[in-house]
């Protein structure tokens, strides 16, 4: 290797006193490993999604990519068991007049071990077929010991209608579901935030991968369904949408549109009122997306902040033949809007959205 090569880091009593950090050697980024008196430099990019390792930690002989949790050798540079293949530069390091030098031509280069994509990301093209509708339930109540939902049988009238015209219906209960709270990868990095999300891509067991393939691959209209809660849709209403920021984030940074020719509606029902505030969230949010919505997009009952009875509140929800047909005239409206777009030309996958550059753009800048 050319003695060119070498790149002058600094003092060693200044780069000593981290076990792990992110350095740049020129135009290369580094992350530099302090361990056991010795000096390792490796490259600073993961092979997952280019996350920096040197922000991250050490676990035994292994860097912990922060982004994705990928671990590579410390001193070697490969996989941690069963991913030895996967590879990451290491450079060759040492100590001249009391300064760290790095060589900057790799002694060992990348090797990314091939991975089957997951089947989350295989191309959005809709099959033929009726047309197909999601019921989302987000009502937290214990399976085991059953109640009435009043969100819930107004989403299961509204379904049985959507049957009735012909539709395929499926009904998914996020309480049946056992699934990660959102890790925040977005707030590390925007690129952080993967499609498919990178808790389903890790873990085999997320159960939200049903949630994800009803609503990106199989379904042209999705019905949500929440109670109300403190003013606000459902705990797992939030703990569900948190998990679709990376649907919307293919969007500001792969300027990729997932959901295309889709409609969502909703169904809210509480003891107590906000109502308005609960169906605004929901549509913007759904919004975001892609999702379109019907003229009236959402049905609601509430009887007010002083209605405590809530016995009576159930026995009017049960009973009440005005709701129940608001349920079916909301499918409906889903989806006659759903069959007039699938029916039209296919919206583009790409979009020009003012106000938001796409993260590619603020990175040239």
């Amino acid at each position: 290797m050319s003695e060119s090569q070498w790149f002058d880091l600094g003092p060693v009593e200044a780069l000593e006193g981290k076990p792990l950090q992110s350095l740049k050697a020129g135009g290369t980024a580094l992350a530099l490993v302090y361990r056991n008196g010795a000096f390792t430099a490796l490259s600073n990019i993961c092979n997952h999604a280019g996350g920096p390792l040197g922000d991250g930690r050490l676990d035994g002989d292994y860097v912990v990519c922060p982004w994705h949790n990928w671990k590579f050798h410390c001193e070697k540079g490969h996989g941690e068991p069963g991913s030895e293949e996967d590879q990451i530069p290491v450079h060759e390091t040492r100590i001249e007049g009391g300064n760290l030098l790095v060589n900057l031509a790799p002694m060992v280069d990348r090797h990314k071990q091939p991975h089957a994509p997951h089947p989350l990301a295989r191309p959005v093209l809709r099959e033929a077929g009726p047309l197909r509708v999601v019921g989302l339930s987000t009502t937290a109540m214990d399976r085991e010991n059953q109640r009435f939902s009043t969100s819930d049988a107004l989403l299961s009238t509204a379904l049985e209608h959507a049957r009735a015209q012909g539709a395929e219906a499926r009904f998914i209960a996020l309480n049946d579901l056992d699934f990660k709270a959102c890790e925040g990868y977005y707030s590390k990095s925007a690129r952080a935030c993967t499609w498919p999300c990178s808790i389903t891509q890790m873990d085999s067991e997320d159960e939200l991968e049903r949630v994800y393939e009803a609503l990106v691959h199989w379904g042209d209209v999705v019905l949500v369904a929440t109670p109300i809660r403190w003013g606000n849709a459902s705990s797992l209403y939030y703990k569900m949408v948190e998990r679709m920021n990376c649907i919307q984030n293919q969007v500001t940074i792969a300027n990729r549109v997932l959901i295309r020719n889709k409609v969502a509606a909703f169904i809210i029902t509480g003891g107590q009122d906000n109502i308005q505030a609960v169906a605004g969230q929901m549509m913007g949010f759904f919004g975001e997306l892609g999702f379109l919505m019907p003229q009236f997009p959402y049905i609601a009952h509430s009887r007010g902040w002083a209605a405590e009875d809530m016995e009576r509140n159930v026995a009017i929800v049960k009973k009440d033949r005005e709701l129940h047909e608001g349920a079916r005239a909301l499918a409906e409206r889903a989806m006659a809007l759903s069959q007039h777009l699938l029916d039209e030309a296919p919206t583009p996958d790409r979009i020009n959205r003012g106000g938001r550059k796409a993260h590619r753009r603020d990175q040239a800048e």
